[in-house]
């Protein structure tokens, strides 16, 4: 049997939040990773590269002298980005590119999208300065139910948006169906995916069976064993 190991792999999506906490979350994760894409979703978000850079600066005044991470940071996109801001991201070394979150899809995502068509322009300058778009992939309307909203973003969402900008790469954040991954397979080379450890590991039995256990809930939210 071949096998691999990952002596320091890198955590390509990772919530490290700010202040006080940062002093744990920073050590934990230098601890494991040699680098880490670090998620914007703060309060107030991170929608600015300085703003990006002096989180960054955060970060790295708490990472233990003894090892070496370098974190790499994401901007919240929102519907007032401006286009000058996509081309300081594509000249920062530090900062990868930007996340969307649907406004009210999970955590502090307040400020988030809440038409497309609106960002058209922001994604036009992203994919022509080879910008990437990290997204949280799920409607928020009320009538979709919870279990099938990542399905529902891929038909409404992200099949089309990969065909109206077709060399922007893209990331479909911490997939949660088959649906997704069967998605990722089928689009172009420009999209890929991240899974988080806990989608692999659940399902939604571990949320309700037996009762509510509310450590198990997450967002996007468990889903069926398959």
């Amino acid at each position: 049997m071949e096998t691999y190991t990952l002596r320091r792999p890198d955590d390509w999506h990772v919530h490290l939040r700010d202040g006080d906490v940062l002093i744990r979350t920073v050590q934990h994760t230098a601890e494991q990773f040699a680098r880490a894409l670090v998620m914007p979703n703060l309060r107030p978000p991170v929608t600015r590269v300085t703003d990006a850079l002096a989180y960054r600066a955060r970060i790295l005044q708490n990472v233990p002298p003894d090892l070496d991470f370098d974190p790499l940071m994401a901007l919240y996109l929102t519907e007032a980005t401006a286009i000058d801001e996509v081309r300081r991201v594509a000249d920062e070394p530090w900062i990868l590119g930007f996340k969307l979150y649907p406004a009210g899809a999970t955590t502090h995502s307040e400020a988030g999208i809440r038409s497309l068509e609106r960002i058209y322009p922001i994604l036009e300058a992203m994919e022509r300065h080879d910008v990437p778009l990290m997204v949280h992939g799920e409607v928020t309307a009320t009538a979709v139910d919870i279990f099938d909203r990542e399905k529902a973003f891929i038909d409404a969402e992200l099949e089309p948006m990969t065909r109206r900008f077709p060399a922007l790469r893209i990331s479909f954040e911490h997939v949660t169906t088959r649906d997704a991954v069967d998605f990722v397979r089928s689009a172009p080379a420009t999209v890929a995916a991240t899974i988080t450890a806990h989608h692999l590991r659940y399902n939604r039995n571990a949320l309700l069976a037996g009762g509510v256990r509310p450590h198990f809930y997450c967002l996007p939210i468990l889903k069926r064993e398959e």
